[in-house]
């Protein structure tokens, strides 16, 4: 294989590159010289300071939105707080107010339920009384009923009206109260 090598050389009859002409290398190194001076004095003296003062001004922009963020999470923080103890005492007086008024009802409700059943054990008396006094009437008028029953039934079935004394032996203490 071939080496490759790279053509300093010239081709025959054109006139090398200026630059890769080694007579012309010390003026190059000159002119290098005072550009490079040239441009360090500009950076140094107008640009550097420049985007100097445009990157501390950046730091304090950036650290004082840093200052305002931490104080502005401080008073969120203190807001939340305050907000979740409001909210645990509305809690605490919303139980407080159910369980009070939970309480009264049941108050109410029971002293409703007793004087209901007051009302109720009254009426079952009053109702109990009025069925004694209809059965102690029914009982008497039923000895009486049975009695002119018993003296039909044997009048007819023996044609004679049977004593009075013979009908209240019969029926013995039947019908009695």
């Amino acid at each position: 294989m071939a080496e490759q090598t790279a053509h300093t050389e010239a081709p025959p009859g054109k006139k090398p590159f200026p630059p890769f002409q080694s007579e012309n290398f010390p003026s190059q190194l000159v002119w290098l010289a005072i550009c490079f001076v040239l441009l360090y004095v500009l950076m140094s003296r107008i640009a550097l300071p420049r985007i100097g003062a445009i990157l501390a001004a950046r730091s304090r922009v950036a650290s004082d939105d840093l200052a305002a963020a931490e104080r502005l999470k401080e008073q969120s923080n203190a807001a939340q707080v305050a907000y979740e103890k409001a909210l645990a005492d509305a809690r605490a007086r919303a139980q407080a107010t159910a369980n009070a008024t939970r309480e009264q009802q049941a108050r109410e409700a029971e002293a409703l339920h007793k004087r209901l059943e007051a009302e109720l054990r009254n009426r079952v008396a009053v109702a109990e009384q009025s069925i004694a006094k209809s059965r102690s009437a029914a009982m008497s008028n039923v000895r009486a009923i049975a009695a002119d029953t018993a003296a039909a039934i044997v009048e007819r079935l023996i044609g004679q009206q049977p004593r009075e004394d013979e009908i209240a032996a019969a029926l013995g203490d039947a019908g009695k109260s």
